[in-house]
């Protein structure tokens, strides 16, 4: 018995309300452009109903995608995965990174060991959490530099440039992150 089943029926609802919202459509107007009824489609957005391929292709194209997109981001029905800790036994002193979070999802989570590309800047659509499990880290934020040792967290919004490094051997960060995909950031007045 696995920890992840890979056959999971899809809850494409969220997907859909999330798409319908960010196009800021009423369920009348995804109607109407898809042919398809007000109740059905509220039942689609609440898991009530599953679309038939046929109708998820017209409510893909009502809502400005094609419905690989919409599978794409959709939820799996059971949300419980287990992603398990390296088995490594003896210590791999270089750099990596290890995702937490399997598939595609609302959320990113990974586990950075020892230092990454320094000079490297970011900048992400959505907010993001970092926090420091061992070890310190320098993080330069909208021209700020922030010193973070272990236990400490800092938290981005969505556009903030920045660069983090790590000042001590054996460092580990792990940032969590809404997924680009997902319109969590709306115009921010700066």
């Amino acid at each position: 018995m696995g920890d992840h089943k890979d056959q999971q029926p899809v809850r494409v609802g969220a997907a859909v309300r999330r798409r319908r919202r960010a196009l800021e459509l009423t369920l009348a107007v995804v109607a109407e452009r898809s042919g398809l009824s007000v109740p059905f489609l509220s039942q689609v957005e609440n898991d009530r109903a599953r679309p038939s391929r046929t109708s998820l292709e017209k409510l893909a194209d009502a809502l400005r995608t094609t419905a690989v997109e919409l599978l794409a981001a959709a939820d799996p029905a059971c949300s419980v995965d287990v992603v398990r800790a390296d088995d490594t036994s003896e210590p791999d002193f270089a750099p990596r990174v290890r995702s937490l979070v399997r598939g595609h999802h609302q959320l990113h989570a990974s586990e950075f060991t020892g230092d990454h590309e320094a000079g490297r800047e970011f900048q992400h659509r959505n907010d993001e959490l970092m926090y420091v499990a061992d070890g310190a880290v320098e993080v330069e934020a909208e021209g700020r530099a922030y010193r973070l040792g272990r236990g400490d967290t800092l938290y981005l919004t969505g556009g903030v440039r920045h660069r983090w490094r790590a000042t001590v051997p054996d460092t580990r960060v792990v940032v969590v992150a809404v997924a680009e995909h997902i319109e969590a950031v709306h115009d921010r007045q700066r």
